[in-house]
């Protein structure tokens, strides 16, 4: 059984940064386009970024040029490193595949205000 578990979140000023880590297992990680995700209060949850199996990176606009993916797939492991953070991107973030794929997991608070 696939389980994703996100971690790193917290509350932080407007201008600065967070890593997310997200765990992933009963999976075949290696092959597999990861992606990160979140769902604003009140909103739909909306694809943030993703990560293919070789590297390859792509990016909401929103996100573009302040958030980088990454991944270590001898961990089984996806990163979100979010810069210059802005309170509208306060949300829940999960990782999962780009289309949602497996169950969610929990998710990780991310909450940027003064």
């Amino acid at each position: 059984q696939v389980q994703l578990v996100e971690s790193g979140g917290g509350l932080v000023q407007p201008g600065g940064s967070l890593r997310l880590s997200c765990a992933a297992s009963g999976m075949i990680f290696r092959g597999t386009t990861m992606a990160w995700h979140r769902q604003p209060p009140g909103k739909q949850r909306e694809w943030v970024a993703s990560i293919t199996s070789g590297g390859n990176t792509n990016y909401a606009d929103s996100v573009k040029g302040r958030f980088t993916i990454s991944r270590d797939n001898a961990k089984n492991m996806v990163f979100l490193e979010m810069n210059s953070l802005k309170p509208e991107d306060t949300a829940v973030y999960y990782c999962n595949t780009r289309n949602g794929a497996f169950r969610w997991g929990p998710g990780t608070q991310v909450t940027v205000s003064s």
